[in-house]
Order: C-alpha cells, then structure tokens, then sequence
C-alpha cells in the first residue's frame, strides 16, 4: 500500500517546532506498529517531542493513537461506579496497597492495573508478589471476576492495552527521551483510559524521590493529563503530594505489604493513612457515586480488611501465610543525639534498591524481603546509640553499596529542615 506520509518529513515537522495534524499522528503510531516507521525514526521522533513539546490537541490526538492501538476494558455491566488511582512513583509508596480496598468498601469498584519497579521506585505488582501464592496476571474475564465479586482488583495491564505505549516507552527509556511531559501524560493516561474507569485520581510525586522534582513540573504534568483525561470524557482530578521525603516508615516488597496490613487494621504510620483517605475521599467524590461511606471510618471498622483479605485470595494470595523476610539484617544507629533533621527519599530509594528491593532492567529478579525500615520518622527525636535504620537483604554483599547511599541521606541535628507539606497543591 502506498503510505500517505514519509516519516522523514514528519519527523522534521516536529524538529521545526511545527503542530503535527491528527492525521499525521495517527499514521505515525500506527506505521510504526505495522515496522512501516524503523526503531531509529520514533527515536528521532520522541527526541523531537522532548525538545520542541506539543500543544494541548497534539498530546490528546497521540495519547488517543496509543489508546486505537490495542484494546479497551469495558466496566458497565458492573453494577457500581468506578475509580481508579495512579501515582507517579516514589519512595515507600504503598498506598494502592490500602487504597483500592478502602474505596471498594465505600462502595465504589476499583479496576486498578498496576506495574512493576525499575529503579529507585517500588513497583505495586512486586509488593503484592511477596503474598505467597498471590498471581499478578489476570485474565480479563478473571479481572471482571474479582472486581465484581469483591470490588478491587489489582493486576497487572494485559499486553493489548496501549501496545504502542509499551513499545515507545521501551525505546524512550534506552534513549534518554523519557523526560518529555507530552510523552509521559500520554503514556499513563492512554492505559488509564483504555482500562475503561470513569473516575481518574492522579497522585503527581514532587521531590528528591520522585521523577518530578520540583512543584512547577508536577504541576505541568498534572495539570497536562487531567485535561487529557477529562476530554476524553474520565473524570479526572490530580494532587500533588509530597515525595522530598519517603511514605511510611518501609521501603522494599514484602515490608511494605506488612506496613500496608499495619493501615487496614486500623493503625499504620500517619502520612500513609492521611494520604489514603485524602486519595479515597477523592476517588468517591470523581466517581459521583451516592455514598455516605468515610474512608476513615471502613479503616476502623475493619470492611477495608474484609475486601483486602477477598481480593487477594481471589487472585491466589495465602493470607495466612507468613510475609518472606530476608537472610541477613544490618542496624544503623545514632550516633548523637538530637532530631532525624534530614531523611532524603532518593537516599532511601537508591538504598532499597541496591539491597535488592529494586530492578535496573525490566527483567531482573526482585527479592521479596529486601528493603528498609526506618525507626525514627522525620523530625522526631533521636537518643545516641538508638537504632535508625534496618537494612534487609539476601546477599549481605550488597550492604556496603546500600549504606553508601544511605549515609549521606540522613542527618540528626537540633531542628529539622524545611519540607513539602504532605498535600501540595490540588487540580482540577
């Protein structure tokens, strides 16, 4: 067939800072899922995106083309709305973990596709594989299963959900495009959107251990994909929340799933549990559902456990089963006394990850139990020769590169430092 476009001159339109037309992005997408456009030429693209940007309807037409790529999951013999969460990845964010049963048990169903780690960031699918038995890939039919029986279902996205996405995004990562806000809205939002929910809570990290580093970006970003979602017709809303410093007191797989049960039963650290029932607060009112449920309240009374503990067994999950822990333990202690002034989210990330709890490539092998605990939370005060830090790992070769990280991440002083309030700012 004769091609309508030669991908050179689109190539060039963008490198000329010139709007691509809708024609010319759909054809663009789709030529090079057919191998009509050549790896080196959508790399040429992505770099041309990077530096020149895109306007509004350019992001929204290549968001949609990544969407026509593959299928679309359709919730509406679901006899309750939906909602769904995505957070841009930090430091002992565990939150989806808590968050998905809590909305559920307000009535409202989550279809939560979730991902794995690579870097410094957690992945939820990993977390969750810490449960032994517990199984990340679903069937579609298995999904609307679980979610119509318990729900909440966390899985991971089926291969013919924004195939070009996951395809661009492979080649992004290998040559330095990923930074380009116009190509990370389209990315997450084209699967939130053909994963079918009608209600969207965007949570943009801002800080040392998130990808956006400072409010004005994430603002972009955020602001960006709702706009993207809503015009699609998801109701979609963002909160940009804190991420200077680590969530919780975890950081790895299997401890974070224990501090995630710590929430469900009613206890769990402070900002895991304002940030849960921010997000949830939020969920239910996007989603318009008629529920008088509080979020705080289904943590309490334990309806949020009841769903937790269905929908992992129906995904497999011995919920009875102990969490794997890992071979060999490593305690960091104060050496004065005073307050924990400083506890920089990269430092415990990159920290994490080298125990184990991380990936560098999409297919090295996580160890469950791997990862950090922190005794001491920020601000609050330190006695010399208190424990600090725990460091867990299977391969105690790897604690002196963990350390190296974590060291300089920490400080214990007379006053803590200036930080980001927990909820930044709100978009809509």
């Amino acid at each position: 067939m004769t091609e309508p476009f030669a991908p050179a001159e689109v190539i060039a339109a963008k490198r000329d800072r010139l709007e691509l037309s809708d024609s010319q992005i759909d054809w663009f997408i789709d030529a090079y899922m057919r191998n009509v456009i050549a790896e080196e030429q959508m790399s040429a693209m992505a770099m041309a995106v990077l530096l020149n940007g895109m306007n509004r309807r350019e992001i929204v037409r290549w968001t949609n083309a990544y969407i026509n790529s593959g299928d679309r999951m359709d919730w509406s013999k679901l006899n309750r709305p939906t909602a769904d969460k995505h957070s841009t990845g930090g430091v002992g964010d565990k939150i989806t973990l808590p968050l998905a049963p809590v909305v559920a048990a307000c009535g409202v169903s989550v279809p939560q596709l979730s991902g794995r780690g690579l870097g410094h960031t957690g992945g939820t699918l990993d977390k969750l594989e810490s449960i032994p038995g517990w199984r990340a890939k679903l069937s579609n039919e298995e999904m609307f299963d679980v979610l119509d029986k318990c729900g909440a279902v966390i899985c991971a996205a089926s291969e013919h959900l924004a195939p070009a996405d996951r395809r661009i995004y492979a080649l992004r990562d290998v040559t330095a495009t990923v930074e380009s806000i116009p190509l990370i809205s389209a990315s997450i939002m084209s699967k939130k959107i053909a994963e079918g929910t009608k209600a969207l809570v965007l949570d943009v990290k801002v800080g040392s251990g998130a990808f956006m580093k400072n409010v004005e970006q994430a603002r972009e970003l955020a602001t960006t994909m709702v706009a993207i979602g809503n015009d699609a017709g998801v109701n979609t809303r963002a909160l940009l929340t804190a991420m200077d410093v680590p969530l919780g007191r975890t950081a790895g797989n299997a401890l974070e799933v224990r501090e995630s049960l710590e929430v469900l039963a009613g206890g769990g650290p402070s900002d895991v549990v304002e940030l849960t029932i921010t997000l949830a607060r939020e969920m239910l009112d996007a989603s318009g559902a008629p529920t008088t449920a509080d979020p705080a309240e289904v943590l309490k009374n334990g309806k949020a456990m009841d769903v937790w503990n269905a929908m992992i067994s129906a995904q497999g999950g011995d919920i009875n089963a102990a969490l794997p822990t890992a071979k060999h333990t490593h305690d960091v202690l104060a050496e004065s006394d005073g307050v924990l002034a400083r506890l920089d989210a990269l430092s415990v990330g990159v920290a994490s990850w080298r125990l184990g709890a991380g990936r560098a490539r999409k297919e090295d092998v996580v160890q469950a139990g791997a990862g950090i605990e922190w005794h001491v939370g920020f601000g609050e005060p330190v006695t010399q020769g208190q424990k600090l830090f725990t460091l867990h790992t299977d391969d105690e070769s790897r604690l002196p590169l963990a350390l190296e990280a974590l060291i300089p991440g920490f400080a214990i002083g007379q006053k803590a430092t200036d930080r980001l309030p927990l909820i930044i700012d709100r978009i809509v």
